[in-house]
């Protein structure tokens, strides 16, 4: 019986195949029915000490040993890989089968079938995956509206793929389930958008009735000096809004926004700040807070 001293480095830390490393003479059935194994999916295992059940690159790892070959991590799972995190907790990996191919069920697996073209495939890091236009466009065709704007735009902000790409593709894919969707989607995308709250928070505001804004605005000075950037801005009325997340509650973080806040109100605007609970949970009070600002900031017309 080979000695664990003896097992390949890979096999130490990322999954692997069962049956290839018995035959292979690095393990044993027996070891691997041990407890310094961990059986992930059929014949697919981890080391104990690389086993970490919410790691999704694990599972996308381990996926991947499965995957038929003309088969791809995607959706979700795909946009995870290329940089752009929208999972939420013990997400299962999604996988595009062709829908002549077979894959045996799994909890941890999300199957979706579809068309999967060789020019929409590549690899990352090894892994089979979705180009990310292909990645963007599957999930701009997805509703919710406002999750497939979010998804679209993680992909741009990361600029693994171009809006003039996305749209190209989109037009040549236009007889696709969930087109006129991603139409949608792609009419308000904004490139500039650094986070997906604040795509949700711009989204709230424009289906208000609150729009045009701009994202990722530069105040200026009267002397054209630079001030500072602002998420979400109505320049004409020097009117700003801004998203603030956890990180803004670090004490040095906070002690740059109270400097920043202090410089934009001397040149002149007036800042709202929201937080995800005012844009999830009172989403119609945020609205009424900002059009009220956007109202006392307009000129009151001439009377003649």
């Amino acid at each position: 019986m080979p000695s664990s001293a003896r097992v390949p480095r890979r096999l130490a830390y990322l999954p692997f195949r069962g049956g290839a490393a018995v035959a292979a003479g690095q393990l044993s059935w027996a070891m691997l029915r041990g407890p310094a194994w961990q059986r992930l999916l059929p014949d697919v295992y981890v080391h104990r000490d690389g086993y970490r059940p919410d790691d999704h690159r694990m599972w996308c790892e381990a996926v991947a040993l499965r995957l038929p070959f003309d088969a791809a991590v995607g959706g979700r799972s795909a946009a995870y890989l290329w940089g752009a995190d929208l999972l939420g907790r013990d997400a299962p990996v999604t996988v595009l089968l062709p829908r002549s191919a077979r894959m045996r069920p799994h909890p941890r697996l999300h199957i979706v079938r579809s068309v999967l073209p060789e020019v929409d495939r590549t690899r990352f890091a090894g892994l089979p995956v979705t180009t990310p236009v292909r990645t963007a466009f599957d999930l701009g065709r997805q509703a919710p509206r406002v999750e497939a704007l979010v998804a679209v735009e993680a992909l741009l902000h990361r600029r693994v793929v171009r809006l003039p790409a996305l749209r190209s593709f989109a037009d040549t894919h236009a007889g696709w389930p969930g087109a006129a969707l991603l139409r949608e989607v792609l009419a308000l995308a904004e490139p500039l958008s650094e986070s997906p709250m604040e795509t949700r928070l711009r989204l709230l505001l424009i289906e208000a009735g609150l729009g045009p804004l701009v994202a990722q605005h530069d105040v200026l000075d009267q002397r054209g000096r630079f001030v500072g950037r602002v998420d979400l801005a109505w320049p004409a009325l020097r009117v700003a809004v801004e998203y603030d997340g956890d990180h803004h509650r670090e004490r040095a973080h906070f002690r740059q926004d109270v400097s920043r806040l202090n410089a934009l109100r001397a040149a002149g605007w007036l800042v709202l700040r929201f937080t995800a609970d005012d844009v999830l949970r009172t989403p119609d009070a945020t609205i009424a807070l900002v059009a009220q600002a956007l109202r006392e900031r307009r000129p009151v017309p001439s009377s003649r």
